[in-house]
């Protein structure tokens, strides 16, 4: 397959609306996080909180690895424009497929957060519905 500047091009409109929804999962990680904390304080219901904070670690390690593969990914789309306009169409084309791998991995990371953060909300609905 024969790379053109174009092809490369395509994902910085993708990557760039990836990073924007990554940053906005992170926001509401830490907004979250910090009602939490408040909670946490004044609250006697600490099996809850723990299983809370428990969940929220883990989506704010996964948040940060898709962040770190979608900025890798856009700068290995930069890296290869480059290649292709020094005409190195082998690395060019090595460098686009490493940056749609990095891409893959960013959205694996998204669907994982997206399990868990479902399961988060089950916890909350479990405890509405214990008070019941």
């Amino acid at each position: 397959m024969e790379l053109d500047i174009s092809t490369p091009a395509l994902l910085f409109p993708a990557i760039t609306l990836l990073l924007l929804a990554y940053t906005n999962r992170f926001l509401a990680l830490a907004t979250l996080i910090r009602g939490l904390h408040s909670e946490y304080q004044k609250n006697n219901d600490l099996k809850l909180v723990v299983d809370q904070i428990n969940n929220l670690r883990k989506r704010l390690n996964l948040v940060r690895r898709m962040q770190a593969m979608g900025v890798l990914s856009f700068l290995l789309t930069v890296a290869c424009m480059i290649a292709l306009f020094q005409k190195s169409h082998i690395i060019a084309n090595y460098l686009f497929g490493a940056s749609l791998v990095s891409l893959l991995i960013s959205l694996t990371f998204s669907l994982i957060e997206i399990q868990i953060s479902t399961r988060a909300l089950n916890i909350e609905l479990s405890d509405m519905e214990d008070a019941r």
